[in-house]
């Protein structure tokens, strides 16, 4: 299976645009790109039911964690102009090739 480009890279900061958690805001966790799936900090939240293992010092009972989503529900957020956006790419002067706000054409790299 072919790998699909993302923007959407680990650390970014994201919104949810559909389903029961619309709206919200948090920073991307993981980035699985074969299967164009993202985890996001304190969004789509499951309880999950885990056995008590004392080798590894974990305690049994209902944990609650982030589940994936998929990365087309979730929109960049700008760090410049601070509204959710649309990707694209530029290259500088130095040869390097970044991506960049569609609304008002800040670098969103580092």
């Amino acid at each position: 299976m072919s790998r699909l480009q993302t923007p959407i890279r680990r650390n970014d900061n994201v919104v949810v645009t559909t389903g029961k958690d619309n709206g919200k805001r948090g920073r991307v966790l993981r980035v699985d790109p074969d299967k164009n799936r993202v985890v996001v900090e304190g969004v789509n939240l499951i309880k999950r039911h885990t056995k008590p293992n004392p080798q590894r010092n974990i305690k049994g009972g209902i944990v609650e964690r982030e589940a994936s989503m998929h990365a087309s529900n979730v929109q960049l957020v700008c760090p410049e102009c601070g509204k959710m956006t649309r990707i694209g790419h530029k290259l500088l002067a130095d040869g390097r090739k970044v991506r960049v706000c569609r609304k008002c054409e800040g670098v969103v790299d580092k």
